[in-house]
């Protein structure tokens, strides 16, 4: 990369707290050889699985008409992942380009870190015309606008999908919310695309707060999908996991559990088509945005991706939420679309993460990516090119006290094998074949003829650590309460598993013992 900065750029080094040190003085980046910048629209939804679309037919109440169009007349990424399954430090990392361990917003509770740059400061500096309309929740309950973004509509926190008191920031001035928040975030999207400066190109990042709990659809689409029939993953039912972890199994009786969900008496199947019927409202406002940019003939000039922060499981595992290295979890949707550039009917099969956002969206407007980012550009894959890729993904997550149910865990999935490694906890890592096995259902991590598989990996899944300064376990403060409750009615605690039991006096171990 020819550096423009090569003062700043060579001070991206990592403190003793391992917080990266980015540019901060100097915005500038390198031209590619594009010749014209396009206009971006990202947007971002909360919760949404990655199989919850309507032409994968996962479950019969899932409809979204637009986001099947953008499927069909543009590009699908099967294989989108996020690197950390937590809304914050996903979002930190679409917008940064980093992993969680480098820009520390490990968890939803605390701030962000006052030296991180956003690939909307990089637009900025080249003309781009930026807004953010929508979920921020990274740092706290704040709304204020942020840096990197010209037009600002915001909510404290996780907001509300219906009007109440702390209403919406505008551009710093906070307003009463007047109607349903899918609704009216398109409105405003649309208010400033309506509004803006017309010779220059716009990046508009709208992120949605649907689908995130507690689902709350649009009145017109409430009990749309009351009559549909919940097909249960095949590992909601207990005794279908092999080898499963101990920390999973009690889980299963928590706040993320089937068993004690939220700490009551959730029916999984209401509560899903419920959140069927809240992301219908989601693909509704997609349309709007669509039909916009028909009508401004700008549909040619304007690249749009749409993705989901991170998974969410309905069941599987006997889990709820998110945060597990499970495909439920950390994978999520994505699809593209831009006539200009994308040929319908685009599939691209490489693994693709939030981290390759900034860079992406860099690219498209003609920039290239700081070498500091961790991510990496895939428009040449949306334009039909091939370009050298990553081999396995890196995932992490940091054990919160505000849910202890989930330990920390690092894992690589690759194309064929993931392995997931746990951190201070008594327990079993696994290893799925997701060839043979995608529902993850049989862990082999100690079977001998799979051993080379673990003990390669292993060493991959450090060696992404230790080239990203990802070594060391990040720690916050206490903030929010705990979730921390079992049910005397749900599932019983896991026993010790028969291979780590000895008769007294009897200290033999085996090699395969983890």
């Amino acid at each position: 990369m020819t550096l423009l900065f090569s003062v700043t750029i060579s001070t991206v080094l990592f403190g003793q707290e391992g917080i990266v040190s980015q540019p901060g003085h100097s915005l500038e980046l390198s031209r590619t050889s594009v010749s014209k910048a396009r206009n971006i629209i990202f947007i971002l939804t909360d919760d949404h699985r990655f199989d919850a679309i309507g032409f994968l037919k996962a479950q019969s109440f899932i409809k979204t008409p637009n986001l099947d169009r953008l499927a069909k007349e543009g590009a699908y990424l099967p294989n989108a992942f996020v690197t950390t399954s937590l809304c914050s430090p996903s979002r930190a990392s679409i917008l940064t380009g980093l992993y969680a361990h480098k820009h520390k917003v490990i968890d939803n509770q605390n701030p962000v870190p006052g030296n991180l740059v956003f690939f909307p400061q990089y637009l900025q500096k080249t003309g781009y015309q930026t807004a953010l309309i929508g979920k921020w929740h990274m740092g706290g309950a704040h709304d204020e606008p942020q840096r990197g973004f010209d037009y600002w509509v915001s909510f404290k926190g996780q907001g509300s999908y219906l009007p109440e008191k702390n209403g919406l920031n505008v551009n710093g001035k906070h307003v009463p919310q007047k109607g349903y928040i899918t609704d009216e975030l398109t409105d405003y999207a649309l208010d400033f695309l309506n509004h803006r400066d017309k010779n220059k190109p716009f990046m508009l990042y709208l992120s949605h707060k649907a689908v995130h709990d507690n689902f709350v659809p649009a009145e017109r689409d409430k009990g749309m999908f009351k009559n549909d029939h919940f097909n249960p993953p095949l590992t909601m039912q207990t005794g279908k996991l092999e080898g499963a972890p101990m920390w999973l199994q009690n889980q299963r009786n928590s706040w993320h559990g089937v068993d004690f969900p939220y700490h009551s008496n959730l029916d999984i199947e209401a509560y899903y088509k419920r959140y069927a019927e809240t992301l219908y409202g989601v693909d509704e406002s997609l349309g709007r945005i669509l039909d916009y940019l028909k009508q401004k003939g700008l549909l040619e000039s304007t690249l749009i991706i749409y993705m989901g922060d991170n998974g969410f499981q309905f069941g599987e595992h006997g889990l709820i939420d998110k945060r597990t290295a499970y495909e439920a979890s950390m994978r999520v949707p994505m699809v593209a679309y831009c006539p200009g550039i994308i040929r319908p009917g685009t599939v691209v099969k490489e693994v693709v993460a939030n981290i390759d956002i900034a860079p992406t969206l860099l690219n498209v407007a003609g920039l290239k990516a700081p070498d500091y980012m961790d991510g990496k550009s895939f428009l040449p894959f949306l334009e039909g090119k091939k370009q050298p890729w990553r081999d396995g993904l890196l995932y992490e997550y940091y054990w919160e006290r505000n849910f202890p149910q989930t330990p920390s865990m690092f894992a690589l999935r690759g194309s064929r094998y993931k392995y997931i490694h746990y951190y201070g906890v008594w327990d079993t890592d696994e290893l799925y074949d997701l060839q043979r096995d995608p529902l993850e259902t049989r862990n082999l991590v100690r079977n001998k003829d799979y051993s080379d598989v673990v003990t390669k990996m292993n060493e991959e899944l450090f060696g992404l650590l230790k080239g990203s300064q990802g070594m060391y376990i990040p720690l916050n403060p206490d903030r929010g309460k705990q979730s921390n409750l079992r049910s005397e009615d749900g599932s019983p605690a896991a026993s010790f598993p028969a291979y780590l039991m000895r008769e007294r006096g009897d200290t033999t171990s085996t090699k395969n013992d983890q």
